[in-house]
């Protein structure tokens, strides 16, 4: 039986296939295609195109992890801030209407905590907090172990958090907590940065200021370019706020952070940490680790499969 996970993201789609369900704990081969995101129906066809080519097989499970919002119970993509033009996309029926099988649309941030949970750095925890700490801000809960989606299947919509009344731009809100610690919200950081020094920055000689990226910036904190660094400083503080409220609230035991974290934590760690200490419960800290995705640049490929993994458990 194929299980193939399917992770659509703003700018990239990769398709993975494993020949059976794997077990929780252990690592399992998969092949994999990946492809740049276009518009909707060239992306469609692509996804298609690379399931045909690994070989779906006889009553295939898929399993979706995309970015909300979405109705996962119905397998429906709700125009994602970075999937503007997937208004209403059925993608579960499309999927099954093609090629038969059962498919399951889940969020990212939920798909990518029970990853960690399950096969990395979460492995037997019971109650964890997954924070996709990439182009977006959102989390992933499980709680008293097993995934906690809410209602709508939208429960950890960190992002959304207002933190100050002004501020960078994310998830729609200014101020919010993705505004001041994604990567967008990085970038912007140092755009407002560079517009106030006349419009250059060392790290940015000669492009336009509005394509400057957090990826330039991390690469010049790398470097030492002091206004970089304190732009990742400055970002840190506004996570370790972030962080000491679901702390509080939740009492996690571990926190995993996703992709900026494991690239330029070092930068974002100490004012991190110091805004936790002044602002968390001391028990509740006390108790939680908080550490970088174990699973690195594999976590979507992971986070995709684990959503069909996890979903036709739920089943038995």
């Amino acid at each position: 039986m194929a299980v193939i996970g399917i992770d659509i993201g703003g700018s990239k789609c990769a398709i993975v296939r494993t020949e059976e369900l794997p077990v929780e704990g252990s690592p399992f081969p998969y092949d994999r295609l990946e492809f740049p995101t276009t518009d909707m129906a060239e992306t469609l066809e692509r996804i298609h195109g690379a399931i045909e080519k690994l070989g779906p097989g006889d009553d295939p499970l898929f399993g979706v992890s995309c970015g909300d919002p979405q109705n996962s119970l119905a397998g429906i993509i709700l125009s994602p801030p970075n999937l503007p033009d997937w208004d209403r996309v059925p993608i579960t029926d499309n999927l099954t209407g093609r090629f038969g099988g059962t498919a399951w649309l889940m969020n990212d941030a939920n798909a990518g905590a029970l990853a960690e949970w399950m096969f990395g750095a979460a492995r037997g925890c019971r109650n964890v907090i997954f924070c996709t700490h990439g182009t977006g801000m959102g989390a992933g809960l499980i709680l008293d172990g097993r995934l906690y989606e809410g209602e709508t299947g939208s429960a950890g919509e960190i992002g959304h958090l207002r933190m100050a009344p002004d501020g960078p731009v994310g998830y729609g809100k200014e101020g919010s907590l993705e505004g001041f610690t994604s990567g967008g919200g990085i970038a912007r950081m140092a755009q407002s940065a560079a517009r106030d020094r006349g419009g250059r920055v060392d790290f940015n000689p000669t492009r336009d200021i509005d394509e400057i990226t957090a990826r330039e910036v991390g690469e010049a904190a790398l470097r030492g370019d002091d206004l970089a660094i304190g732009i990742l400083a400055e970002s840190g503080r506004w996570l370790g706020r972030g962080l000491a409220i679901l702390i509080d609230i939740l009492n996690p035991e571990m926190i995993v952070l996703g992709s900026l974290y494991s690239r330029i934590g070092e930068f974002l760690r100490p004012t991190m940490e110091e805004e936790l200490r002044k602002e968390c419960l001391p028990r509740s800290l006390e108790a939680c680790t908080i550490v970088p995705t174990e699973l690195g640049e594999e976590i979507g490929d992971h986070a995709a499969i684990t959503v069909a993994l996890y979903r036709s458990q739920q089943m038995i």
